[in-house]
């Protein structure tokens, strides 16, 4: 079997979160129509009903939460969260929807939604903010994306541009097939935030307004929307790259903190004296918060080993593993990086310490994958590879590997139902030729 060490691949691979592309994610059909806007009352065109919004969440934000190292293991954090969000999500246009609320591993700032009411906040924004209320107005914010159904209609043209760029032809692609190597840069095209709805300015200050509605509805003080709007503008002057990706997803500038301050003096004033809850917010997120300067470092590296600066991104990992050895991100991400550098082993090793502290998380047991099959340790890839698929189902690049494990095992069947399985999905690209060519040797192609 042909091996897969060219070190450019590498390199490549380590820059892409390990999910798979958007395009397999749409559904075969889309259909437009027209519905109401629970907010508004007012017609608008929709590509997508209420239970395709909920079938889209269910699909596609598990590869969002993985992408961003999956929820944080502390249950009552999580629980905290989450009750928050249900109280919020009560008194909001869209109660019947099946909200549910965590926070993710994530280092970056960061909050978003999907259509069914699936939301998530990172702990990068969790350790940035100073009261109960603020965390409230976020989650109201995301809530109010929900309800205007700001997040269906941009899934919605998402998944149509998916449509009109999918679908080109294996006689084409086939052509030029230059061997194995190279395989490994193409599992996964997703980073963080590449699922994510991108609003516009519109969207944003409605939301807000919802928050706003939303939050003191539930009796927290109005001041808890603008201290939100102060925290992400403070974090765009002192670490812009913090706030990078919520600004390309949630447009930010200082008229959305002049108009909530706005707001709260003029519209909610009579609520001025409802509390911000900043001593019960403390005590619930302390243990959170004693790692911040971890998460900080986690990012920092992050950025670096995105550039491909791989020292600096290992001293800011060693930093951050050294302040939390057990931080599962830390050690994902420690495990690319050590990839990145050829160090296959040190890779692994990496990759199975972050499995035994959160097996159920499914990006750890990829990168161990990938390193197996690199280690032509076939039988471990497998085993590591369908437990990834068994996290994250229906990822077609997944069924690709699973073949190259059980081709290597001698296993030509099996290898051979697999890649058959992957080209029913992907028609072009560097695997879709390995396995087109793979099927053809073996007589499945005539």
């Amino acid at each position: 079997m042909p091996t897969i060490d060219h070190q450019t691949s590498r390199r490549q691979f380590l820059h892409r979160v390990i999910l798979g592309s958007a395009a397999w994610l749409t559904p075969p059909l889309l259909l437009t129509g027209c519905a109401v806007d629970p907010v508004t009352g007012r017609s608008q065109l929709m590509v997508m009903s209420e239970q395709e919004e909920i079938d889209l969440d269910r699909r596609q934000s598990p590869y969002q939460f993985s992408a961003d190292y999956g929820p944080v293991q502390d249950r009552q954090l999580n629980d905290y969260i989450h009750q928050i969000g249900l109280e919020l999500a009560a008194r909001s246009h869209r109660p019947q929807m099946p909200f549910s609320f965590r926070a993710v591993n994530a280092a970056y700032i960061n909050a978003y939604a999907f259509p069914g009411g699936s939301i998530a906040i990172t702990r990068g924004i969790l350790v940035a903010l100073e009261n109960e209320a603020e965390l409230a107005a976020l989650l109201g914010h995301e809530i109010g994306h929900v309800c205007a159904r700001h997040t269906a209609e941009q899934s919605g043209k998402g998944l149509l541009t998916s449509l009109l760029l999918s679908g080109a032809s294996l006689a084409t692609s086939a052509a030029g097939y230059g061997g194995a190597a190279g395989l490994v840069e193409n599992f996964g095209q997703l980073g963080a935030g590449a699922l994510l709805a991108h609003y516009s300015r519109d969207n944003e200050r409605e939301a807000d307004a919802l928050g706003m509605a939303y939050m003191t509805g539930a009796g927290y003080n109005p001041a808890g929307m603008t201290g939100l709007m102060k925290v992400l503008l403070n974090s765009k002057k002192r670490q812009p790259s913090m706030v990078e990706v919520m600004f390309s997803t949630h447009p930010m500038g200082e008229e959305r903190y002049r108009t909530a301050l706005q707001t709260a003096k003029s519209n909610y004033a009579k609520m001025a004296d409802f509390p911000l809850h900043r001593e019960r917010f403390m005590d619930r997120t302390a243990a959170l918060r004693s790692k911040k300067e971890a998460i900080t470092a986690i990012h920092r590296g992050s950025i670096a080993l995105a550039k491909g600066r791989y020292s600096e991104a290992e001293e800011e990992l060693n930093q951050a593993l050294a302040l939390a050895p057990d931080d599962y991100a830390a050690l994902v991400i420690m495990a690319r990086c050590q990839f990145g550098q050829d160090r296959i082993s040190r890779a692994a090793h990496f990759g199975r310490q972050a499995t035994r502290l959160y097996p159920q998380e499914a990006q750890a047991h990829v990168v161990i994958g990938v390193c197996a099959i690199l280690q032509k340790k076939y039988q471990q890839a497998y085993q590591h590879l369908l437990e990834f698929d068994r996290l994250l189902p229906g990822n077609p690049e997944t069924t690709f590997f699973l073949g190259m494990a059980l081709e290597g095992m001698e296993r030509r069947p099996e290898a051979a139902r697999h890649y058959q399985a992957y080209l029913g999905k992907v028609r072009q690209g560097k695997q879709a030729r390995y396995a087109y060519t793979r099927l053809k040797q073996w007589g499945y192609i005539r």
